[in-house]
């Protein structure tokens, strides 16, 4: 129990992540298009701020400004050369905030996709993700970071390349997937083979789970998912605030914070450990999802009626798993 992470989750039965970064970033003035990386060393106050509105908000983990500050992301801007400085600030300023804020709060380094696409299909080759997320993994520990916060991966090639990064930077980290097509991830991954995948790692995550995806009630159906496995492992859900509508010339989440306090409640009661927001997600929603995790008793875990009915209908008919991938919805089956 060395790491800062582990020793937390072993004095309570869930934490609560952070929300949005991108939201709340463009809610401050970034323009879309460019890199919110920069706002580390260009506008190191706006990031002061994302990160306290979490802390405040009640967020026992909060995430770096560092999702796509690999040298792959970054050299759409030219700035593949800053990998190391930019994730460093990312998580200095987290460090900051966290040391201040008089409890234990977890600085979590952001590391997202590369965007590229593996061999054969790509020219993305495993040596070379390991390389792009050894360099973010440097950058990101020199700062300060307390583990490391793979997240929104498609591809099983790129999360596996992710855990080797983590060991060679000798980092303890969690890593979670976006099921964001029929229940199965844009690579075809399933709840199912993501716990399988996990379970086989030489250098498997702290803990691990889905984040961003289409909304709440999908989420959380591949969480069951993940339960439905037999996992001891602890679970990670961060769902994105209702579903993104184009609104007046810029995309708005739907999802009220009383829609999220249904939805962490609900994430608890399905055995999830660590529970946060992905887009959308803002100040309010967390303080709403923190007071229902602190006030409302825990209850059975929630059947996929019980989940659309708090948070609306599913996306889709399969949750992407056997050989009903497209047959109509069903109850799946889910461990004691």
């Amino acid at each position: 129990m060395s790491d800062a992470l582990t020793r937390l989750l072993s004095t309570r039965d869930w934490l609560m992540a952070d929300g949005a970064t991108g939201t709340n970033l463009f809610n401050m003035g970034l323009s879309s298009g460019d890199a919110p990386e920069m706002w580390n060393i260009e506008q190191p106050d706006n990031i002061r701020k994302l990160y306290k509105g979490a802390v405040d908000a009640g967020s026992d983990i909060f995430l770096t400004n560092t999702f796509g500050g690999n040298a792959s992301r970054l050299k759409l801007h030219n700035a593949q050369s800053q990998v190391h400085e930019l994730n460093r600030v990312g998580a200095a300023l987290g460090r900051e905030i966290a040391d201040a804020s008089g409890r234990d709060v977890i600085v979590a380094g952001s590391v997202g996709p590369t965007g590229d696409i593996f061999v054969p299909m790509g020219t993305l080759t495993h040596e070379l993700a390991v390389e792009m997320f050894h360099e973010q993994a440097e950058g990101l520990k020199a700062g300060g970071a307390d583990v490391l916060w793979v997240e929104t991966i498609s591809a099983p090639e790129e999360y596996k390349a992710a855990a080797e990064a983590a060991r060679l930077a000798g980092m303890p980290w969690c890593g979670t997937m976006s099921f964001d097509t029929a229940g199965r991830t844009m690579m075809g991954v399933t709840s199912a083979a993501m716990v399988d995948m996990v379970e086989k790692l030489p250098n498997p995550p702290l803990g691990f789970g889905a984040n961003c995806g289409v909304g709440a009630s999908d989420l959380l159906r591949t969480v069951l998912g993940f339960v439905a496995q037999g996992t001891e492992r602890p679970i990670i859900a961060k769902g994105n605030a209702g579903i993104p509508k184009y609104h007046d010339g810029h995309i708005h989440y739907d999802g009220t914070p009383e829609l999220m306090a249904e939805y962490a409640v609900l994430a608890r009661d399905a055995g999830v450990r660590i529970i946060g927001g992905c887009c959308g997600t803002m100040p309010e929603h967390l303080r709403a999802m923190r007071n229902a995790l602190e006030n409302r008793a825990p209850g059975p875990r929630p059947s996929l009626e019980v989940i659309t009915a708090a948070l609306g209908g599913f996306s889709s008919a399969s949750d992407g798993t056997g050989d009903d991938a497209n047959a109509p919805r069903r109850e799946r089956r889910r461990g004691r």
